[in-house]
């Protein structure tokens, strides 16, 4: 019974946050299960192009290690901040939200050739933290109980905790950098005099996953008005 309580749980989570937090999940519990090794998932631009193993773009975003603390840490922010967003500002816009998975993760794979990463997921995560720390810049933000601070500045705490652990920056300064681009293009930009989006969602991703609007012009037939349904 617990159990179909929290797979009832787990399906009221927005799609997309449900699909990615799920594909990390079983990744790494393949990867523990030793039905996958590490090496058959990370970036390997030799690998990729010259022998075709295209997967390797998709599943250096899944894997983040081992079973362990820092496996745990990066699902909760996962879960937690690609939740709020989809149900927040990408609220009715998943289009949109897919888009923005896709659009960085294209730049941080081309910009992770420039640093020779080979997971890419934590960068991600950061990304997804950094657009919503910026979308909601007055609220404050209570760190594992230790720091309270507005959202802005969570992105910056999530690398000095990097630090503490001895972790390469490198990863999180890249979902930075990426995530400000994305905030930059798609929520400063525009607002500027004579600025326009730039970053359009292709129509084709908008026809598979949002819902059809509902034209505004459109008359309803005499049958289709409440309380004149004849049988």
């Amino acid at each position: 019974m617990a159990w179909q309580g929290l797979m009832a749980e787990f399906l009221q989570v927005p799609a997309v946050t449900r699909a990615y937090t799920a594909a990390c999940v079983l990744t790494t519990a393949a990867v523990q299960l030793e039905l996958l090794s590490p090496f058959q998932l990370y970036f390997n631009p030799h690998l990729v192009f010259r022998k075709f193993q295209v997967w390797r773009l998709v599943t250096n975003f899944l894997f983040f290690g081992p079973l362990g603390f820092s496996f745990f840490f990066n699902m909760l922010f996962v879960f937690r901040y690609c939740r709020m967003l989809e149900e927040g500002s990408f609220r009715g816009r998943t289009a949109d939200f897919v888009f923005m998975f896709l659009f960085g993760g294209v730049l941080m794979t081309l910009l992770g050739l420039l640093g020779s990463l080979f997971f890419l997921g934590q960068a991600l995560t950061v990304m997804l933290v950094y657009v919503w720390s910026r979308r909601n810049p007055q609220v404050r933000v209570n760190f594992f109980g230790l720091l309270t601070f507005q959202a802005p500045f969570l992105p910056w705490a999530l690398m000095g905790f990097s630090l503490l652990l001895g972790n390469s920056i490198l990863v999180d300064l890249l979902g930075i950098a990426v995530g400000h681009i994305y905030y930059f293009l798609e929520d400063v930009l525009p607002n500027q005099p004579g600025g326009k989006r730039l970053l359009l969602t292709p129509s084709f991703l908008k026809l598979l996953l949002d819902a059809p609007q509902e034209d505004p012009n459109y008359l309803p037939l005499p049958e289709e008005e409440p309380g004149l349904l004849q049988q």
